[in-house]
Parts: structure tokens; C-alpha cells; sequence
């Protein structure tokens, strides 16, 4: 197969698209219970707002539609997540082939997105609108790369729409267009394309898709950021000199963990001559490299700026994504035949991708049998089938502990609006009944109403008195018959 690969490359994208086609029937396969990233996306697809928190809202937007289409379900998510991930490595092999002139070398670069960790195992895990700035990244890059090669109309409108997706699915998206613009200021013919009047295009058309969401922003500028400093503080030290060296450790780490991968790959495959890839050098080797360059010491300037000392790959990914095609751009500089090089590539990179899917799936089913459970144990479908039987139907409100509970009861009881105590001004009727209330506790819960539950029960109108909270024990999905998971649940009627 490797070998009719090699005479005909264009069946690696066929390769890619099976990939992910696989990765969608796994993960439906291993259990119908979802992640954090997908009870959040479960949750607040019930709404369309300009802008959800912390995050911005463009994966909301796409998994809103698909749920008002074919109903909210583990399919809709995972379908939309790998379909961006699939795009994303398409639109970077087309802008690969941009700027490389053998055409296998463009298919290397495409094939390189996968040796990414945060894209062969943390997408496969657990990821939304990181997913989805990746896949405005390539469509940037692919954009910006055909203004710069073959500069039209389309390639300027194509470029404003990707800046205006990047802003609008993660804020440090930002960065990547700022830095392409800086990366090609001491090229003298590419800086030409900077004054052309159709780039006026391209910020029209970006700045008409980030609009509602900057005026939300706006509005709102301490929920949009507020969640995210924190989390780069969490490991906070002592002394601004400290946090500053933990800050700097934990980027060069972060950056480490991201890029080792491809590097190795790349280093294995192209081992004979790396001192001649290592010395050569292009145009594009410039820009690029400049790009990933320009890109990370704004983020250890952000670092700095705001006395971070806890960064992840994941945030990283944004810019470590240009390094595959910036090595492919060395390669190439280097006069190396890429040639053969092509089959020993995807043979490498399947085995990395598909040896994680393996045990990224497998987790579900064997790590139960040695009593060890996680997200994906809990046993939110059984729940939802016990308490429709035990309060005789559907119920028309469910109220939830928090977004993990109910984004995996909507899943499951697709006609109930679902609340939390701190989502109750959703749009949904002051009062609906019959109310289902259930609330858990890590696997334990008593029969008793938790405060914050009763709280929100009254905001909304609903009497707290007038039925017995009850308990469920429930056991794990593939796990022992003694491990039980716990849930506390409430019916109110009238």
C-alpha cells in the first residue's frame, strides 16, 4: 500500500481523512459519558450569545448549529472536532505547496501537524476551541502565503476571513497575523504586498466577523480574560523575580513538550543531512522561522507581563504548529531529495498517531477493570434512563449541579433545557415542570438538597419543600460490579 502511496501522494489526504474517520468511530465506540471540553460544549449549545466567557465563542457557534440540526449528541461534537482537525491539516498541506516546490515535501509538512502532541493526543482527549484556532492558523497561513506567492482579490479576502475566525475561536490567535506582518517587513518584495490597496479588503472583511464579539468584549472584558490569568498563575511563587524565572521555566518546558515530537521525527527521517538542513536557509525559511520566532517571545513577554508561571503546550500549539513547514522550508534550502522520503514519513507518523488513538481509547474500556475510573466511567446514560423511569417521563427543566452533569444529561434527554446554578438567566420559562434536579460529588452524594441547588430552585420560582431528594448508585461503565458511582436527584411535579 506504502508503495502505491509513494506513485500516487495525493492518497496520503485519503490516509488523513480515514484517520479521523476512525478517530470519530473510537471515540463513539469507547463510551457515550463526555469529557469537560464536551459536557461545557453540550451545555451551552442550548444558547447563542456574542460571547460565552472566557473563551470566544466560534466552536460555540458551529456546535450550536449542528445541535439545532440533529439534536445535542456525543456524534455532533466529535464529528465537528475532527472535521476541523481535518481541515486544518488540509488547508496546511495546500499552504504548503505554496511556497515548496516538490510536491512530497508539501505532503511531509501536512503529514508533520499530526506528530504535534497536543494534536495527536490532547485533541484526542479532550479539546474544543484550541481545535478550532488551529484550523483558522492553517486557513491563515494558507491565505497569507498565497497573497505573498500569487497575491488576487480571493487570496486578500481568504486572509481576512481566517483573521477573523482566529479572533473570534482564541484570543491568542492575535499573535499569529501580527507576527506574519513583522516576519515579512525585511523582505523588500514581500513588504510590498503590504501596500496593496486590497488588504483594505482583508480588514473589512476580519474586522466585520469579529465585530459582535469585540463588542461583547468590550462589555465584558473581565470575563473574557479574568479565567485565563488565573490559570496561567496557578502555580504562583513567591517574589516578581521568582515568578519571573518559574514563568520562563515553565515556557521553555511547555515549548519543549510541544515541538519534541516533530523535531525527532523530522531528525530521524532526515538524519543523514541534518548539518546541511541545519545551515541552509530560503526566503521562506526566513519568514517562517520568523513567525514562530516573533510568536513566542510575545508570549514571554505576555509571561513576564502578567506574572505567569504555568504554561501549557496546548496554548503553544497556535505557533508550534509552523514547524513542520518550517523545517519541510530547510529541507528544501538544503538541496535534500525528499524523493523516497515520503513512505519511511508516514509510516512513522501513523505509528505514532495511531499507537496513541490506540491507548487514548482503550483507557475507557481496560483502566475500569483495574478499578481505576474517569469521566468517560460515569454512568450519566444509565442515570438518565433510571430517573425518566423512576419520575414516570421526560422532564421539561433539568437543574444540574454543574456543566459535566448537565451537559451529559442534555445528551441524553435531548428535550429538557438544562440550567446550573450559575446559568439560570438562560431564556428558558420561569418555571417548568416537571423539574429534574440531580447533583453529585465526585461519585458521592446524600439525600439532601445541596444549598447552592435550593438557591437556584427558589431564584427560578420552584418550591424546595414540596419532594424528597433521593440517591442513585449506579455502576461504572465497564467496571466492577461493586464500584458504584453515586448521584443525588430531585423531582418536583407541582
Amino acid at each position: 500500500m506504502f508503495e502505491f502511496v509513494e506513485r500516487r501522494p495525493n492518497l496520503v489526504t485519503a490516509l488523513l481523512a480515514g484517520y479521523f474517520l476512525l478517530c470519530i468511530s473510537l471515540r463513539l465506540a469507547v463510551s457515550n459519558s463526555l469529557e469537560i471540553d464536551e459536557a461545557e460544549q453540550a451545555f451551552v449549545s442550548q444558547f447563542l450569545r456574542l460571547g460565552y466567557g472566557a473563551q470566544p465563542p466560534f466552536y460555540n457557534w458551529l456546535q450550536y448549529g449542528l445541535a439545532s440540526v440533529f439534536g445535542p449528541s456525543l456524534a455532533t461534537m466529535t464529528v465537528l472536532k475532527n472535521l476541523l482537525l481535518f481541515l486544518c491539516c488540509l488547508f496546511y498541506g495546500f499552504a504548503a505547496r505554496e511556497v515548496l516546490a516538490e510536491k512530497r515535501l508539501a505532503l511531509i509538512a501536512m503529514l508533520g501537524v499530526l506528530t504535534l502532541p497536543p494534536i495527536f493526543l490532547l485533541a484526542q482527549r479532550d479539546l474544543s476551541h484550541t481545535v478550532a484556532a488551529l484550523f483558522a492558523v492553517s486557513l491563515f497561513l494558507y491565505g497569507f502565503l498565497r497573497t505573498l506567492v500569487r497575491p488576487s482579490l480571493a487570496a486578500y479576502l481568504l486572509t481576512g476571513l481566517a483573521v477573523g475566525i482566529g479572533f473570534i475561536s482564541k484570543y491568542n490567535f492575535a499573535l499569529v497575523p501580527a507576527a506574519a506582518v513583522l516576519a515579512i517587513l525585511p523582505e523588500p518584495k514581500l513588504r510590498e504586498r503590504l501596500f496593496d490597496w486590497r488588504i483594505l479588503v482583508s480588514l473589512l472583511v476580519a474586522a466585520l466577523i469579529a465585530l459582535p464579539h469585540g463588542w461583547w468584549i468590550l462589555e465584558n472584558l473581565g470575563s473574557a480574560s479574568n479565567n485565563t490569568f488565573l490559570e496561567m498563575r496557578e502555580a504562583h511563587s513567591e517574589g516578581r523575580l521568582a515568578q519571573a524565572f518559574g514563568g520562563v521555566v515553565s515556557l521553555i518546558a511547555a515549548t519543549i513538550r510541544g515541538g519534541i515530537v516533530p523535531l525527532i521525527v523530522f531528525g530521524l527521517i532526515f538524519r543523514k543531512s541534518i548539518p546541511a538542513i541545519w545551515s541552509a536557509q530560503s526566503q521562506w525559511t526566513r519568514v517562517v522561522g520568523r513567525m514562530l520566532a516573533i510568536c513566542l517571545v510575545a508570549v514571554l513577554l505576555i509571561v513576564l507581563g502578567v506574572g505567569a508561571t504555568h504554561i501549557r503546550e496546548k496554548w503553544l500549539v497556535l505557533f508550534l504548529i509552523l514547524l513542520p513547514l518550517y523545517l519541510c522550508l530547510k529541507v528544501e534550502a538544503a538541496g535534500v531529495d525528499a524523493a523516497f522520503k515520503l513512505r519511511p514519513f508516514l509510516w512513522l507518523v501513523a505509528f505514532i498517531v495511531l499507537t496513541t488513538l490506540m491507548v487514548v481509547s482503550a483507557r475507557a474500556i481496560v483502566r475500569p477493570l483495574f478499578g481505576k475510573y474517569s469521566r468517560l466511567s460515569i454512568p450519566y446514560a444509565t442515570l438518565a434512563e433510571a430517573v425518566v423511569k423512576l419520575g414516570g417521563r421526560e422532564p421539561a427543566l433539568i437543574l444540574a449541579k454543574d456543566r459535566l452533569i448537565g451537559g451529559n444529561l442534555r445528551t441524553h434527554l435531548h428535550d429538557a433545557p438544562v440550567l446550573t446554578p450559575g446559568y439560570l438567566d438562560a431564556g428558558t420559562a420561569s418555571a417548568s415542570l416537571p423539574l429534574l434536579v440531580v447533583w453529585s460529588d465526585d461519585g458521592k452524594a446524600e439525600p439532601i438538597l445541596p444549598e447552592a441547588l435550593a438557591n437556584a430552585m427558589k431564584t427560578r420560582g420552584f418550591s424546595t419543600t414540596s419532594a424528597t431528594p433521593q440517591v442513585l448508585s449506579l455502576p461504572y461503565l465497564h467496571g466492577k460490579a461493586e464500584d458504584r458511582y453515586t448521584f443525588g436527584y430531585l423531582w418536583v411535579r407541582d
